[in-house]
């Protein structure tokens, strides 16, 4: 190998390093954590999430939110499900759902969603209190 040879091999292999580096997190890093945890039980109650980059601690906008479902699971009422109604974050990487709060109780919120420029499904279970 001649000097340029050797010279071009350690560029290429810096450039690589740098684009690795560059690389997006896996979908794993990423995760819905819940802005309150509780809310009053009844009609038309707002809760609202973001989604946040665990390697970063940033909150990522533009996620493709594709299910929602909440329910009594926690308290052992898996069936007793409510209608979850997506409505605009107020930021950026925060989501809103509205719902009704039928009794007191823990529920579970079931999201999925697309992060965009990632393979895969970010999928939480999250545990919202209603309380009286």
């Amino acid at each position: 190998m001649t000097m340029s040879n050797v010279a071009r091999a350690a560029m290429a292999a810096l450039i690589a390093a740098a684009f690795a580096g560059a690389a997006r997190a896996e979908i794993k890093n990423y995760e819905f954590q819940l802005v309150q945890p509780t809310v009053k039980a009844g009609a038309d109650r707002i809760v609202t999430v973001r989604l946040v980059d665990k390697t970063t601690g940033k909150t990522v906008p533009d996620a493709v939110i594709f299910a929602s479902r909440l329910d009594m699971a926690p308290d052992g009422m898996q069936e007793m499900a409510t209608k979850v109604t997506a409505m605009p974050g107020t930021e950026p990487g925060t989501y809103r759902f509205k719902a009704t709060f039928g009794m007191a109780g823990r529920w579970q919120l079931s999201l999925g969603a697309k992060v965009q420029g990632e393979t895969g499904t970010v999928e939480n279970k999250l545990l919202v209190t209603a309380e009286k």
